[in-house]
């Protein structure tokens, strides 16, 4: 028995007192759980035998940086996670506490178990064994957890962006991704871009009675109605004049390769999305339309009377959430541009609307045959005994395209979670055999990389 299969309980234990901490990065008043989980990644760094651990304050939350550089010739890796979680509303639909971590099978719930606690824990841990067992590193290693990856991460934005030479690396660790099946090794090669926007639209300078002056004073929700419907058709096409021109399609090699996934699109319309229809672009294929194609959605719209019973109320103000994922080759700054231009021809008279960035991120697109990625294949398949496989994600991790565009280099993305963890929603989870495999696959990456 080695190491990571004799410590599978403290492994457990220790992921346990991490999703206790409710680090919930958009809620000011949870500002003194995200300190405590920075404490909490810095104590358990140092305790894995990493060195010059600093929690680094700054703009935002802080980040917690550790490095061992104890190989010299060998790569370095630079390992990225984060440790604020997504808010866990709304709360009765969970079957747990969200911050209350309970075993149900093989399955750990609470927020943060699968996004990205559990994920980052396996890094710190994968490094601690080697580093207990051997007394030093097959490559070289350092550390950078953030907490504002839920909120859009202006901290190790303006961090990574001053190129600090003690984040000088040859590749980017990341586990903030998942497996395409259980049991099935996966690497993620690509991931869409984000442009997350509000639109504020304003009609009277406050609210009305609706008998009184309906019919005549202009309707803010009507006219949030009217304007996302000029932008995007009953189909799914998005109706942004340019906003298909920058994109680029996934090779074929890509397709031949995706559609050889074991995949039952009726079980996963059925279980892993729980609708009667799928919709989208009709003449794309799924996995293209998920992981290959730019979307537009509305999160939430705010605004008018939303209690209980009844109140006839014309609002003065609507606000409403959009996102936009982006992919090769499509611009943040150009998107956000042709977004806005659109609002503004399709806005009805009587209102005003105004659109102000949240944040964006480029997407990015790594190349396969890049020797990080083939040894992480590799260690992948000897781990699991299965040949690894290839995907893309249709989500957005930021990062990625930071430590390209200002260190310069390339992110290996080796997710553990599942399609059904359900992220961002409630009963969110983590499936402990993927958890205490990715441990091993992880220290297994290092040991290959060292050869």
């Amino acid at each position: 028995m080695n190491y990571y299969e004799r410590n599978r309980d403290a492994f457990l234990k220790g992921l346990m007192e991490f999703l206790r901490i409710p680090s919930i990065s958009t809620l000011p008043e949870n500002k003194p759980d995200i300190q405590r989980a920075a404490a909490f990644v810095a104590a358990e760094l140092r305790g894995a035998g990493m060195q010059q651990v600093e929690i680094i304050e700054g703009q935002g939350h802080p980040l917690v940086y550790g490095e061992w550089t104890g190989a010299p010739g060998k790569p370095t890796l630079l390992m990225y996670g984060h440790y604020d979680v997504q808010p866990p509303d709304p709360l009765e639909e969970w079957k747990s506490p969200p911050f209350e971590p309970t075993l149900r099978g093989d399955d750990l719930f609470a927020r943060g178990s699968s996004d990205d606690k559990g994920q980052t824990y396996i890094l710190i841990k994968a490094v601690e064994g080697l580093l207990k067992t051997e007394g030093r590193l097959p490559v070289n290693v350092k550390f950078l957890i953030e907490g504002e990856e839920e909120v859009g991460g202006e901290h190790i934005e303006a961090y990574v962006s001053s190129k600090p030479p003690r984040l000088k690396a040859d590749a980017a660790v990341i586990c903030d991704t998942e497996m395409f099946a259980p049991g099935l090794p996966t690497l993620c090669v690509g991931l869409r871009g984000i442009v997350y926007l509000e639109l504020d639209v304003r009609g009277a300078d406050h609210d009305l009675h609706s008998g009184s002056y309906g019919g005549a004073a202009p309707n803010p929700f009507q006219a949030v109605a009217e304007i996302l419907c000029a932008l995007k058709d009953r189909e799914g096409h998005i109706l942004i004049p340019g906003f298909y021109d920058r994109v680029r399609p996934p090779s074929a090699k890509e397709r031949e390769a995706w559609a050889r996934l074991p995949f039952d699109e009726e079980e996963y319309k059925r279980k892993e999305v729980g609708v009667t229809e799928l919709v989208g672009e009709p003449e794309i294929p799924l996995f293209e339309r998920l992981w290959a194609r730019p979307t537009l959605e509305v999160h939430g719209i705010r605004g008018g009377f939303t209690g209980e019973g009844a109140k006839t109320v014309i609002p003065a103000r609507a606000v409403a959430k959009i996102s936009m994922r982006l992919v090769p080759d499509q611009r943040p700054e150009e998107v956000l541009e042709q977004f806005t231009r659109a609002v503004t021809a399709a806005c009805p008279r009587g209102v005003t609307a105004e659109v102000r960035n949240i944040h964006g991120a480029a997407a990015s697109l790594v190349d396969t045959e890049s020797p990080f990625i083939k040894a992480a294949a590799e260690a992948l398949s000897e781990s699991f005994g299965k040949e690894t496989v290839y995907i893309r994600s249709g989500g957005s991790i930021p990062i990625v395209g930071l430590f390209d565009r200002f260190l310069g280099i390339p992110s290996v993305l080796m997710g553990f979670g599942l399609p059904d963890d359900n992220l961002h929603a409630p009963n969110e989870k983590f499936h402990l055999p993927n958890f205490y495999r990715g441990i091993e696959a992880v220290a297994k990456y290092l040991e290959v990389l060292g050869r």
